[in-house]
């Protein structure tokens, strides 16, 4: 056996399993059935496929079973296979890796630029399509009004209608008191109605004056006034303030004469609203 074993050395791992294995009688599927291998794995034995059997462990587990079962020696089997120069090693390009992050990184980056450079046409386009502020021309200014004769005074409030809406009340820009005319300027806190007329029975105002404004008129005295919210009017005849006192009814209204010397007395019942 010795002298045999000494040729049979310089066999291979393959020639010897494959000869101890028929030696027994047994075909490669009865080997493989015995040792609950796939016969493959055996078949990778005998011809020396070490590569396909995956690391050194697994080929000396399988070598030393398989040659315990038909008879051979692990101990020289498993010298013989580390000697050989085709012994199995760890296949490193067969064990499957996980992708690099770079390479994620690589698929990530255009994407991102990509979603960006969308973002960036989207927001050229809305601020290209916004209409523009357009500058528009400034009103221009009304002419200012021609100077004011001297022997006027200017009368800037704005019309006012009369009681039954059909007339504006008469502008308040009468001349200045002459020796024959008496001048009333009346001032208004709030709405009301008023009527002055002059002794020549002309209506130097008529209509309702809105609260804030000012009137100003004059004629022949005596001035007959009438007044329909007397509590809210200020009357000053040639500049000395005219109180109708006891003359403003419970109505508020007061229908008054004012002479030349601004003396108050009740007016002729012709003078009331309406009549």
């Amino acid at each position: 056996m010795t002298g045999e074993g000494g040729g049979e050395e310089l066999r291979g791992i393959g020639a010897r399993l494959r000869a101890a294995r028929e030696k027994r009688g047994l075909t490669l599927l009865q080997a493989a059935e015995r040792l609950h291998v796939d016969a493959r794995v055996l078949q990778a034995l005998e011809a020396e496929d070490f590569a396909t059997l995956g690391a050194d462990v697994y080929v000396r587990g399988h070598l030393r079973r398989y040659a315990e079962s038909v008879g051979e020696s692990p101990l020289q089997l498993q010298q013989l296979y580390s000697q050989s120069a085709q012994a199995a090693r760890p296949d490193l390009t067969r064990i499957p890796r996980g992708v690099p992050e770079s390479s994620g990184s690589r698929v990530l980056l255009p994407a991102l630029l990509l979603v960006v450079g969308f973002a960036v046409a989207g927001l050229l386009w809305w601020l290209l399509t916004l209409p523009g502020e357009k500058a528009h021309p400034l009103p221009a200014l009304p002419a200012p009004p021609p100077a004011a004769s001297a022997a006027r005074e200017p009368d800037l409030s704005p019309p006012v209608a009369s009681g039954d809406g059909a007339a504006p009340a008469h502008p308040a820009t009468a001349a200045p008191a002459t020796e024959a005319q008496t001048r009333l300027d009346l001032s208004f806190s709030a709405p009301s109605w008023v009527e002055v007329s002059d002794a020549q029975g002309r209506h130097l105002l008529h209509g309702l004056i809105e609260a804030g404004t000012a009137r100003s008129v004059a004629g022949e005295a005596p001035l007959l006034v009438v007044l329909g919210n007397a509590q809210s009017v200020v009357m000053r005849l040639n500049g000395a303030v005219v109180l109708p006192g006891a003359l403003v009814r419970r109505d508020g209204s007061a229908h008054l004469q004012i002479d030349a010397a601004g003396r108050v007395s009740a007016a002729a019942p012709r003078l009331a609203h309406g009549d």
